[in-house]
């Protein structure tokens, strides 16, 4: 497995629906100066329909058990199970399906960590085949976003930079 994996700067970025762009980097100023996680649905034609802002478990998780869980929340992200389990079925009582997987990275920039590779590529994380949205926080600010796509063959294809725009 990488070690992690960066964003390209010279692959054209990916273009969000503003709302779901604003929406995602709000959630990540506001979980300050945790991490925040969460989903985003949508379909073939925009892939960035919705935002489904999860609670960060990594926190309660690492409280209660420091020797599986040597992370907390502002080094980590573990989603609320009711959560996803709630915003997979609200997207698709919409007619859409989970396409990505966001969080923050407090204090660090855009990548996909070997932390983050570890959970998206493990056999019991439930969005296999989802892509996966890095936001950058630094001093409370969003200073980047990058989308890593999944690569069926491998792992992630390198991160593109996103920017906001009409679907």
């Amino acid at each position: 497995m990488p070690q992690r994996v960066e964003v390209d700067p010279n692959l054209s970025p990916a273009i969000f629906p503003s709302r779901v762009l604003n929406e995602i980097c709000a959630h990540a100023r506001e979980t300050l100066p945790e991490e925040c996680c969460g989903l985003i649905a949508g379909d073939a034609r925009v892939r960035q329909r919705l935002a489904y802002p999860c609670r960060n478990e990594m926190t309660r998780r690492h409280q209660l058990d420091p020797a599986n869980f040597p992370r907390d929340g502002r080094e980590g992200f573990y989603m609320n199970q009711l959560d996803y389990l709630k915003a997979v079925q609200e997207a698709e009582a919409s007619g859409l399906r989970i396409t990505a997987v966001y969080h923050s990275h407090v204090g660090f920039g855009v990548y996909l960590s070997e932390m983050d590779l570890e959970y998206a590529l493990h056999e019991a994380f439930p969005f296999p085949d989802a892509d996966h949205i890095v936001i950058a926080v630094f001093d409370g600010k969003i200073t980047d976003v990058g989308l890593f796509e999944r690569d069926p063959e491998a792992s992630f294809l390198p991160g593109r930079f996103v920017l906001a725009g009409s679907p």
